[in-house]
């Protein structure tokens, strides 16, 4: 029986790569000369931690990160930027999550489209995935239409295609 896994993840050797562009980019911008900005990548926690002086350089640090990893293929939908904290010394700290993996409601709300769709198709939870199988490939391919029209809010990726 035909199946394929829906999942969220982000390659982390190349969101390292964009984060170590971006340091390499910051040193040698002069509206950033001189300045004590930090970024760091934290690939247990999926966590980039941005530190800086001001707003100004706060967003620049923004724009810079999602232009390298849009260059990388890394998809925008998979940051959640935080609030900005003040982190002392006039310095702001912030922390951009990395989406790894499927949440409950996603999966749910996915599981739930699908079975809603009335296709010929089983869908089931299995940790941080949603597993589609069904009788016919076709079916399948109509599943996958199905899910990149719904407008998710993380980004999502079709792998383990088995027949």
């Amino acid at each position: 029986m035909p199946s394929f896994d829906v999942v969220s993840r982000v390659d982390m050797q190349e969101m390292d790569n964009a984060v170590n562009q971006v340091r390499k980019e910051v040193a040698t911008r002069y509206d950033f000369r001189g300045s004590k900005t930090t970024l760091e990548l934290d690939r247990k926690e999926g966590v980039v931690r941005l530190l800086t002086e001001d707003d100004m350089k706060l967003q620049a640090l923004h724009d810079l990160l999602i232009a390298k990893a849009v260059r990388r293929s890394i998809d925008t939908k998979a940051f959640a930027f935080d609030k900005a904290e003040s982190a002392g010394g006039d310095m702001l700290r912030q922390e951009v999550k990395i989406a790894t993996g499927l949440n409950e409601d996603v999966a749910r709300k996915l599981v739930k489209m699908i079975k809603e769709s009335r296709l010929r198709v089983q869908a089931s939870i299995q940790g941080d995935e949603v597993r589609v199988s069904g009788k016919k490939r076709d079916d399948l391919q109509d599943v996958i239409a199905l899910v990149k029209e719904a407008d998710l809010e993380i980004p999502l990726q079709f792998v383990n295609m088995r027949e």
